[in-house]
């Protein structure tokens, strides 16, 4: 099994956090692809940084077509869930896969950011991922960051702190820390936090191995089947060929749907 991980924001630090994590997760037999998007920002923290990281986040997996499965590695999951129109192959986020794994864990959750501007952001994204009803809350730290790279080591106790809170003050029974640059931090503290506490990537990778192993087979069709043709300028010259790849995969399907409906006929 081959899975493309690809952090949507420029830092190389964060990178590595999320190889380092990724690895630790994933199966032995599962081989990584790690990347770093081409531009954008230094770490996402708004919606429209998440915008920009969406079209980056395309040009990776235009680039990189030879996989059987893709994991966004941002919290927010910029992009999500168009990047399930444009690949033929289980795509999925940290956000979306650390949700699903907090809710098997328990009734109500709590998120733990790492800036009090993104928590808007955030809170909506678990709203449309249908687990709003679920949300004990979302607390962040609230001073200024030093590095991207360095959040968990600069801020280790203040994270812990938050995510106790959580449990003791908003009842939540799952914590999850959000974001890349908080890869592996989990596994170093959950000793210190009452509760069962998800790494985004960690359940990124390990949920992504189940989908493709599932062979549940791509969207043909419904409202993540693959764009419809049309005039278009612009793109790169790798992202349109893969436009062009899903598109005509799409019409042949709808051709042999077509034919098997009139034989039945």
């Amino acid at each position: 099994m081959r899975l493309l991980v690809v952090n949507p924001n420029i830092s190389d630090d964060v990178t590595t956090l999320i190889r380092t994590e990724a690895e630790r997760s994933a199966a032995p037999t599962t081989e990584l692809v790690v990347r770093t998007a081409p531009y954008g920002v230094e770490y996402i923290e708004t919606r429209f940084e998440s915008l920009i990281a969406a079209g980056a986040v395309a040009q990776v997996i235009a680039e990189h077509r030879d996989v059987d499965g893709i994991v966004v590695a941002a919290f927010g999951d910029p992009g999500m869930p168009a990047l399930k129109e444009l690949a033929d192959v289980p795509v999925l986020g940290i956000t979306e896969a650390a949700l699903c794994a907090a809710a098997l864990q328990g009734q109500r959750f709590s998120v733990i950011a790492i800036s009090d501007r993104i928590t808007a952001w955030y809170r909506e994204c678990v709203e449309r991922f249908g687990f709003g009803g679920r949300l004990a809350s979302i607390r962040s730290i609230k001073e200024a960051l030093r590095g991207i790279g360095t959040v968990q080591n600069d801020f280790r106790a203040p994270l812990v702190e938050l995510a106790r809170l959580a449990v003791a003050e908003d009842g939540a029974d799952v914590v999850v820390l959000a974001g890349a640059p908080l890869a592996g931090l989990a596994r170093e503290v959950a000793g210190e936090i009452p509760v069962p506490v998800v790494d985004g990537i960690g359940a990124g990778i390990r949920f992504a191995e189940a989908l493709v192993g599932l062979k549940s087979g791509p969207h043909r069709a419904g409202s993540f089947a693959v764009p419809p043709r049309k005039a278009r300028s612009g793109l790169s010259p790798e992202l349109d060929a893969m436009l062009v790849s899903a598109q005509a995969a799409a019409s042949a399907s709808d051709g042999s749907a077509a034919t098997i409906e009139g034989r039945a006929q």
